[in-house]
């Protein structure tokens, strides 16, 4: 039987700034009541993970999902995939051209097999050898490993943000990215004062014009939804250390101790 969609829900798996994770069964629930195309957008690189593949239980119901694997698998950018379940070459619906100069019809073999004319861009890179080279060189064990040692890290840091005094979590948590704010000695325990959250947003520019001119770190910062700026720290590198995480965290009391 062939549905006919007429409206979409975007489902997010590990959102850009907190890292958060939908409830895909729930959502694949309300798009199949409603007839919805439900379409999903990142966290596709979790699913190597044995440990951590929960967080997108519910996945296989998806219509279709957005993938960067350049992402959290660091492969050699750009590398990102739009996968559908549909099987009626809905992308050459969608966006073939027909144009006889580049996808000729006559060939000698079947030229169902020329993926040109099903493709969104037309002159592009090979997006999917880069990420066929890096399967083949690591293997499924070494991409796995390589997401848990993300996770692994990002725990790591967090666990050892809570043992110092003046970082303070945005929120705990679900993925790779760890937002917090850095809490000078100035403003610990003035949380209640009219000039809090306005000194406080001035911190994590002040630091972070302090490790770029130094050249010490590069980290980002950014105001949300009513919070001031805080950092959004992303922890994904299959080369880090805890020697590393240490040294952030030293170093941002170091550049914010006098503020």
């Amino acid at each position: 039987m062939h549905l006919t969609f007429h409206s979409f829900f975007s489902a997010t798996s590990g959102t850009t700034i907190h890292g958060a994770f939908d409830p895909l069964d729930l959502i694949a629930d309300i798009c199949e009541k409603y007839g919805l195309w439900m379409l999903l957008g990142g966290g596709g690189s979790v699913l190597f993970s044995k440990k951590h593949r929960h967080l997108m239980k519910g996945i296989e119901r998806a219509d279709s999902m957005t993938w960067n694997p350049h992402k959290m698998l660091l492969t050699g950018l750009q590398c990102s995939a739009f996968l559908l379940k549909d099987t009626t070459d809905l992308l050459k619906h969608c966006h073939c051209a027909n144009v006889t100069y580049l996808f000729q019809k006559d060939k000698f073999y079947d030229v169902s097999f020329d993926t040109g004319d099903k493709s969104i861009q037309c002159g592009h890179k090979v997006d999917c050898l880069k990420l066929w080279l890096m399967w083949k060189a690591v293997g499924t064990r070494g991409l796995e490993e390589r997401v848990d040692k993300a996770f692994f890290y990002t725990r790591y840091l967090v666990q050892e943000m809570k043992k110092k005094e003046g970082f303070q979590l945005v929120t705990e948590p679900q993925f790779m990215n760890v937002c917090f704010w850095f809490i000078p000695p100035s403003l610990r325990g003035k949380q209640n004062s009219d000039y809090y959250q306005e000194r406080l947003s001035k911190v994590a520019p002040a630091i972070k014009e302090r490790m770029v001119r130094q050249g010490s770190m590069m980290i980002g910062y950014q105001p949300q939804a009513g919070r001031v700026n805080f950092f959004p720290m992303i922890v994904h590198s299959p080369q880090i250390s805890e020697q590393d995480v240490h040294f952030l965290l030293n170093e941002i009391e170091r550049l914010g101790g006098d503020l």
